[in-house]
């Protein structure tokens, strides 16, 4: 399993912070890459989401379940089918740590655990002469870009206004 792990100050409460995370449907607005998120159920536990992705020659769309809420520190996922991925965003109240211009301050962490070798090429429809291999080491250095633009998309939304983020990236093993 590789795991990748981020995190970054966030300055709102833990109740306005996981209200903003539990609903996975505005994600689309945060990537290029999203098509469409359609959810069957509440925000909570058992809410399954259907998260459409297009990028070069895949379309795919991956099936995403809520396990477990704790609201409003924790949210619990798994990946559904097709790859063993699960993860968890946790939300860390640290009001000591917001500037004088703020109310308050959470510390985010999005952790994300996963097994590309178990990912079903089948399930990604790319054409008999491409291995999924391939796709996956075009896959993996955009990550960290792609997380690092979707925080501070989000963090500007939930704040109102962009500003530079400090986001602390952990990646087991290094090759991820």
């Amino acid at each position: 399993m590789e795991t990748v792990e981020a995190s970054t100050l966030v300055y709102q409460s833990p109740e306005e912070i996981y209200d903003f995370l539990v609903d996975f449907q505005q994600y689309e607005d945060y990537s290029k890459y999203v098509t469409n998120i359609d959810r069957d159920g509440a925000d909570d536990a058992g809410a399954v989401y259907d998260i459409t992705c297009s990028w070069w020659k895949i379309d795919y769309t991956a099936e995403a379940t809520v396990t477990d809420v704790d609201a409003p520190s924790r949210i619990d996922w798994e990946v559904s089918r097709d790859v063993d991925a699960h993860g968890h965003w946790e939300i860390e109240h640290v009001p000591e740590e917001a500037p004088d211009d703020a109310e308050d301050a959470c510390r985010v962490h999005c952790f994300v655990e996963f097994d590309l070798e178990s990912a079903d090429a089948k399930a990604l429809n790319l054409p008999g002469i491409i291995p999924i291999d391939k796709v996956i080491d075009k896959v993996k250095p955009k990550a960290a870009t792609f997380g690092r633009i979707v925080a501070t998309r989000m963090v500007a939304d939930l704040e109102g206004e962009q500003r530079e983020l400090d986001i602390t990236v952990h990646e087991t093993p290094a090759t991820v």
